[in-house]
């Protein structure tokens, strides 16, 4: 077994109970170190929105050239999301080839570069995160009070930005990985959708074909869950580990293998978490919404969709940032036994359960 470093020993030991914690104080942990380490999700928050506006500067420069040389109205262009805005400007630059190869390179610039900025700020991210759990000690186990908070925070600058700089090689190889999983797997949705409709309209099965588009489009996003999970997971074995892309793919492994059981029940509660706290923005948005046919009221929609777009993104900032201090907690648990398990001796998830 790879020894490890010290660095890797102090953020193992020590950091909660002796006994293994069940899903409810894994959350409740998790909540407890994001909210002690509240500086992480501001910086998260920030690059978030920052890489937002970011890739809307190309798609809002070409909505306005689609709009001056084809004549489109440029209201209708940039109605929707960001996606349905991306998918409506390039089908309709499909007809002009060399202006469709210019809005397509623009935003893949921006897209790699502001990923880039994303991978770095989460390198950080989770170095601070993972000291904060060292010694933060069994909060879960005590009262909540300001004093508890300031024992867990971990946060600050120079740690920060030590830990963007450890982890910056690997977890820029480790997101290049994912954005061509995503590239793979978007591609191939598209290919069979496309092919797939062709040979239903030839033998009139459209009613019966839609019905299977919706069930790929349903299993595309369990696919994609899935894969956000273990880039989670890698990126927490490389920084616990202090290890590359390779390694933390064999530590991952190891660590899926030995504590299934748990870590599926922690990402089926968390799944569960984020679906409520999507329906709940959703209905919130929508109410929001409605005060735009309330005359002079009405008025304050944009102030109100502003604040609604802040807090939404900050609760999902800490619902990711409490999910990852939870599985970072559950690797911490798993790497305490196999450092404490005899040379040779492997740990099985029956054996863990028993």
């Amino acid at each position: 077994m790879r020894r490890m470093s010290g660095t890797s020993d102090h953020r193992i030991h020590g950091c909660y109970s002796e006994n293994d914690l069940d899903i409810r104080h894994l959350l409740k942990r998790g909540a407890l170190l994001t909210a002690a380490n509240w500086q992480a999700v501001v910086i998260q928050f920030v690059a978030e929105t920052t890489f937002q506006v970011l890739l809307a500067v190309p798609i809002i420069g070409a909505a306005i050239l689609v709009a001056v040389l084809l004549g489109a109205d440029l209201a209708d262009l940039l109605q929707g999301s960001l996606r349905e805005i991306f998918t409506t400007i390039s089908s309709t630059l499909l007809s002009e080839p060399v202006a469709f190869v210019a809005f397509i390179t623009a935003f893949a610039v921006v897209l790699l570069g502001g990923s880039v900025l994303m991978f770095v700020v989460k390198g950080g991210t989770v170095d601070v995160l993972a000291a904060a759990s060292a010694g933060a000690g069994a909060i879960e186990q005590h009262p909540i009070t300001l004093d508890l908070l300031r024992h867990a925070s971990a946060f600050s600058l120079p740690r920060f930005t030590a830990g963007s700089a450890r982890l910056y090689r690997p977890y820029v190889l480790l997101g290049l990985g994912l954005m061509a999983v995503y590239a793979l797997s978007a591609g191939a949705y598209l290919a069979f959708v496309v092919y797939g409709y062709r040979a239903a309209e030839g033998r009139m099965l459209i009613l019966g074909w839609t019905f299977i588009a919706a069930m790929s489009a349903a299993l595309l996003v369990g696919w994609i869950t899935i894969v956000n999970l273990v880039y989670l997971l890698l990126q927490i074995s490389m920084a616990v580990e202090s290890v590359g892309l390779a390694a933390g793919i064999r530590a991952t492994a190891r660590f899926v293998r030995a504590e299934f059981r748990e870590l599926a029940g922690l990402f089926l509660v968390v799944v569960a978490l984020v679906a409520a706290a999507t329906l709940a923005s959703a209905l919130a948005w929508s109410g929001v919404g409605l005060i735009a046919f309330v005359p002079l009221i009405g008025l304050a929609v944009l102030p109100l969709q502003l604040a609604a777009l802040v807090v939404r993104g900050v609760v999902f900032e800490f619902l990711g940032l409490t999910a990852l201090c939870a599985y970072l907690t559950l690797y911490q648990q798993y790497a305490r036994k196999r450092a404490e398990a005899p040379a040779g001796l492997v740990v099985s998830p029956l054996q863990h359960s028993a």
